[in-house]
């Protein structure tokens, strides 16, 4: 039988057809990737669910349509590398705009409801069964990347106008930094030690240090590679709000956190001290008349 649906809601349905059976390979991909059994089956359930839909709108399109190969790629692979949480929690902010067109076919066909109910309860189950073991350490990722930012960002700003040399000031950054690293992983282990999270000290350590670490090494980079104190201190800047940016955007995206409001405070506090910080270095060395 042929459908007397107009070019709009045809439009809508096949555009929700496309969804679903794009989304059905994606979470098909990952089930077979996913080391826990339970997540797995949960993974596939869905995948199967989504393909019960893509068969429900094909009832009312009569028409058979291909997948979206880049969608399946973007988050098969976003996934795979920076988390199943991550990765499937981008993709399901993308269903709002699902749930509106489905409310719109909804009021031509009233069956749609129960695809709307299913969504729903896919994002429960999504919640429920993605743990992963580095977002439990989330604080202690941002214990070492907070301290290394607020730390660092001031200690090469006052070093900056203190020695005007970047080699110097490189040099005494790595130091700095890699002794502040050494340090914060010290005081993280004996801290989880000694409370009663259930989180590992040995882990939480070793996700305080490396945060501090990285951040370092990200920071003093181009004291390494310019010339100018100036273009060295502005670029640290530069990397210090875009490590803010990308670290608050992912967390916001798998902890359903405020980006936002993180972002803000983050960078407020780590501009302020470099601030300070400079002006410091700046009076040290006129006060002291330090030439290097």
């Amino acid at each position: 039988m042929k459908n007397t649906y107009d070019e709009s809601l045809m439009r809508d349905l096949l555009e929700s057809q496309k969804s679903e059976i794009t989304e059905h390979h994606i979470y098909t991909k990952l089930s077979g990737k996913i080391r826990d059994p339970h997540n797995s089956d949960v993974l596939k359930r869905i995948g199967r669910d989504e393909l019960r839909h893509y068969e429900f709108w094909k009832q009312h399109t009569k028409q058979d349509v291909r997948p979206s190969r880049l969608r399946i790629f973007i988050f098969f692979w976003t996934a795979r590398i920076f988390g199943l949480t991550f990765g499937i929690k981008l993709m399901e902010r993308g269903e709002d705009q699902a749930q509106t067109t489905y409310a719109r076919i909804a009021e031509v066909i009233p069956e749609a409801k129960s695809i709307i109910e299913d969504e729903d309860r896919h994002e429960h189950e999504l919640v429920e069964m993605l743990e992963e073991e580095h977002l439990k350490y989330v604080g202690s990722v941002v214990l070492g990347l907070n301290d290394a930012l607020v730390e660092l960002t001031g200690t090469l700003a006052g070093l900056t106008f203190a020695l005007q040399n970047t080699r110097l000031t490189a040099l005494a950054g790595l130091i700095t930094g890699i002794a502040a690293s050494l340090s914060m992983a010290a005081s993280e282990y004996l801290s989880t030690k000694s409370d009663e999270s259930g989180e590992d000290p040995l882990r939480s350590s070793v996700y305080t240090g490396i945060a501090y670490i990285g951040t370092v090494f990200v920071l003093i980079i181009p004291y390494l590679i310019f010339s100018h104190y100036l273009v060295c201190l502005g670029l640290t800047i530069a990397n210090a709000i875009l490590i803010i940016l990308v670290f608050n955007y992912y967390i916001s995206v798998a902890k359903d956190l405020s980006f936002r409001k993180r972002f803000f405070e983050m960078v407020s506090i780590s501009l302020g001290v470099a601030l300070i910080s400079f002006g410091i270095g700046y009076l040290i060395r006129v006060v002291l008349g330090v030439e290097v």
